[in-house]
């Protein structure tokens, strides 16, 4: 972070000194773990679930922050007493990154691929200037500003990535980050259960267009209707990428490989090259265009755009994460989240690479939450969808899922085809059981859901 004194950041925070010389400064990490707790850094305890910040300001302090933001004095710690450490950590996130106006803020959101998005943005444009992005999926009130104030004079570039569970969510973080590129990447189901329709969470992601800054560019996906409509919200120049003709960025001839990753010619205006991702599964190609597009608002050449798209690899866990087993069993890891636009996507990325490799291939699906009164016909319709795809096997875990496992069975799924199980263990056990080499299997679900540790067990069978 640049460095505060404590006078300003309670200042900005409204808040009171406590046992603190306001000439005292901040100029090392704004953390929310005590362990993360260094030298000239500060502490913002936040009062959780299960713990309370609170009760690890002395061990901040003994690490050698500054001070620490709290909502009560601390007997022996440096204090900025505020009414809510959350807001005020927004505040300070706000008042620095104003203090830096070289800064590129690139603000995005969608429905999904949001993590993987943002992780390209960033491997494409960190060797043209110093960039600052979040890790895995720090996209909400908390991890957004902690991001942000990792931003110092010599950063160019800021990626934030941002989530929305209501309305007024992302006009919030953007006020905190205010963006000089806003990408949206689609409007799904994700959050559906909150926002009531789709129509309502293209109204929330929208936001973030409305939020770009004057001189700004809005960077909206063609293929999307619900997204490309958002053109209307903005007076700043608007920059479209996708696989429809009238895309500003676009691909053309869209082809996956033996490992089901895409390799497509990239138009760029009047230029174009030949991109080959490393990424599984086709849904990843609007996700390097949206970067390129992002490549391509700040400056970069079509060349620059095309090596950088090329060099990318997979950064964040459990995002159709492939490994080969020594025993000849593949595993495509993506249960790090799930929605029905993902899972359809994971699903035709397990076909193309069991057809490739003429393996028999299996999908193990967990419950897609947060789907609210389209549970039930979201998760029948991917059920359906695998016996279509012609996926050789289909386990269902969890009695939230099981409608996939109905869904397969009415489409015409027959014999041990699709097979449900109440508990992640008797999943565990099947696959243990009748999983032999050359096959090909996706575990897919929600967070909470908790498919990854079937897919680590599995990992960790043959290690």
């Amino acid at each position: 972070m640049i460095p505060v004194s404590c006078g300003e950041i309670a200042d900005v925070v409204h808040g009171e000194l406590s046992g603190v010389d306001p000439s005292a400064v901040v100029d090392g990490a704004v953390v929310i773990d005590s362990r993360a707790a260094n030298a000239g850094g500060l502490f913002v305890a936040l009062p959780g679930e299960h713990v309370d910040g609170h009760d690890f300001v002395g061990t901040a302090t003994s690490a050698g922050v500054t001070a620490s933001l709290t909502t009560r004095p601390i007997d022996g710690s440096p204090c900025i007493v505020v009414d809510d450490p959350q807001r005020a950590l927004g505040d300070l996130a706000r008042f620095v990154v104003s203090r830096l106006p070289n800064l590129t803020v690139i603000g995005l959101t969608g429905s999904s691929g949001k993590t993987s998005t943002k992780d390209l943005i960033a491997q494409l444009i960190r060797p043209h200037g110093e960039t600052v992005a979040p890790e895995g999926s720090f996209n909400n009130e908390i991890g957004h500003p902690l991001t942000a104030l990792q931003a110092t004079e010599s950063t160019q570039y800021l990626v934030a990535e941002m989530g929305a569970r209501h309305r007024g969510d992302i006009t919030y973080l953007s006020g905190i980050t205010p963006p000089t590129i806003g990408l949206v990447l689609n409007v799904g189901m994700s959050h559906i259960g909150e926002f009531g329709s789709q129509d309502n969470i293209a109204v929330a992601k929208g936001e973030l267009i409305e939020a770009v800054a004057v001189g700004g560019t809005a960077i909206l996906n063609a293929d999307d209707h619900r997204v490309a409509a958002m053109r209307s919200r903005t007076k700043e120049r608007v920059l479209t990428f996708g696989e429809a003709p009238e895309a500003d960025i676009r691909a053309e001839g869209v082809k996956l490989d033996a490992e089901g990753r895409p390799a497509f010619t990239l138009h760029i205006g009047d230029s174009s090259g030949d991109v080959q991702l490393q990424f599984i599964g086709e849904h990843y190609v609007s996700n390097a265009l949206a970067s390129a597009a992002v490549g391509s608002a700040i400056g970069l050449t079509p060349e620059q755009i095309v090596t950088g798209l090329n060099a990318a690899t997979r950064v964040s866990a459990a995002r159709m994460e492939l490994t080969e087993r020594p025993d000849g069993v593949t595993i495509i890891n993506d249960a790090f989240n799930a929605n029905p636009d993902s899972t359809r996507a994971a699903l035709k990325s397990l076909v193309a690479i069991g057809r490739s490799r003429g393996a028999r291939t299996w999908a193990v699906l967990g419950e897609m939450l947060e789907l609210g009164d389209t549970s039930q016909e979201e998760h029948d319709a991917i059920g359906r969808l695998v016996v279509r795809l012609d996926v050789n096997r289909l386990v269902v875990v969890g009695e939230g899922a099981k409608p996939i496992h109905l869904g397969a069975s009415l489409e015409g799924s027959w014999g041990n085809e699709s097979t449900y199980v109440d508990t992640i263990s008797e999943a565990l056990e099947l696959l243990r059981s009748e999983l032999r080499a050359g096959d090909v299997v996706l575990v897919k679900s929600s967070k909470a859901a908790k498919l990854r540790s079937l897919a680590d067990a599995l990992l960790e069978d043959v290690q």
